[in-house]
């Protein structure tokens, strides 16, 4: 049998929770730092312009800070030209990791704030999925999201953006950011949920992260959430649990990001085993991964080498998050049995191929 990086490797792959500013990767953060560099109080004056500076930059004392220098970097983007640029860079880093769909998440208002008009955006999101499944052969699916402490203004432009002139391969509407900041801006963030399902979009907030069950319950009751994004906080509310696993909600976990944004100590004392042991619908995702030093491929090897997952269960993750995924039907079959294929030498393929029956 094969070595257990290889078989992770081998192993066809879907990202569901892929911030599109935080898949940037180091040289492109840096190039564009240098670009920049020359805006007077610009972003370009705070994010630094060399590789080790940028990696004391990414070491993060808590979310907020996390969050301070997401906002940093996603303010280097000016024109459209970068937005494409992005795109296309993901998907040559996900082609590298046998990653055949991703759900983008993009926070369209922090450019259109600025000035960058909002067809443009998503000309250049069109641009940049074309080519990443032209060039790389990834499929790339979009999720337009609001950042929580940006509120009731920030989530009417990204509805109104979402609505008015969508992006082809649009496909969800999220809320990210400091979950701490949303109980005032309940009722908008509840409105333009509603309206964005209406419009046929998927409802998949960030819930439970940095704060504790409350948040998830109100992703799911007021916000009509078909997956959550994290949730980990779950395991402290067990009629939650029991609820996530009678439903079977999909749980978009990243543990390297949980780490450095200082929701749990180290990666051995991550959740994600208790997760799967009540029951709970799982996937595994990277979050934000040159930010964090990681990519999809070694969340999968982490949660081998640290956590203890067998190949039976790296292969149900893999399975989960195509099931989760917005894709269509026939595209979920293929990649199935992709995912089947590279098992079979673990246990036979229909085994596999029946679990994604339900």
């Amino acid at each position: 049998m094969e070595s257990i990086d290889t078989f992770i490797d081998q192993l066809p792959k879907a990202e569901l929770h892929l911030h599109l500013v935080g898949s940037a990767s180091v040289p492109t953060v840096l190039e564009l730092a240098r670009r920049h560099s020359s805006d007077a109080g610009g972003a370009g004056g705070v994010v630094p312009r060399t590789e080790a500076e940028l990696a004391a930059f990414f070491e993060f004392r808590d979310f907020p800070h996390f969050a301070d220098v997401y906002h940093a970097v996603s303010a280097l983007i000016r024109e459209p030209a970068d937005v494409a640029e992005l795109v296309t860079g993901a998907a040559r880093d996900l082609a590298g990791q046998n990653v055949r769909y991703a759900e983008l998440t993009v926070t369209p208002y922090t450019w259109t704030s600025a000035g960058m008009p909002a067809a443009g955006i998503t000309e250049a999101l069109d641009i940049g999925a074309d080519a990443a499944r032209r060039e790389h052969g990834v499929r790339i699916g979009y999720v337009f999201d609001i950042a929580s402490e940006l509120g009731g203004e920030a989530a009417t432009a990204t509805l109104d953006h979402a609505l008015s002139c969508p992006p082809e391969a649009l496909t969800g509407f999220g809320l990210a950011g400091i979950e701490q900041a949303r109980p005032a801006f309940r009722d908008v963030f509840r409105e333009v949920f509603a309206a964005a399902i209406a419009a046929g979009l998927h409802s998949v907030p960030h819930a439970g992260e940095m704060s504790g069950p409350e948040t998830i319950w109100e992703a799911l009751t007021g916000l009509r959430a078909e997956r959550i994004g994290h949730g980990i906080s779950c395991l402290d509310d067990p009629a939650l649990v029991a609820y996530l696993r009678e439903r079977q909600v999909p749980l978009e976990v990243c543990p390297t990001s949980n780490v450095c944004t200082r929701q749990v100590p180290d990666l051995a004392s991550h959740p994600l085993p208790r997760l799967l042991a009540d029951g709970l619908f799982v996937t595994l995702n990277s979050d934000d991964p040159p930010m964090f030093g990681t990519t999809l491929t070694q969340e999968y090897r982490r949660v081998a080498s640290v956590l203890g997952l067998d190949r039976g269960q790296l292969v149900s993750l893999a399975l989960n998050g195509v099931r989760a995924s917005f894709l269509d039907r026939e595209a979920k079959h293929a990649l199935i049995e992709e995912i089947s294929e590279v098992a079979s030498g673990l246990r036979p393929a229909e085994d596999v191929s029946a679990e994604t029956s339900a």
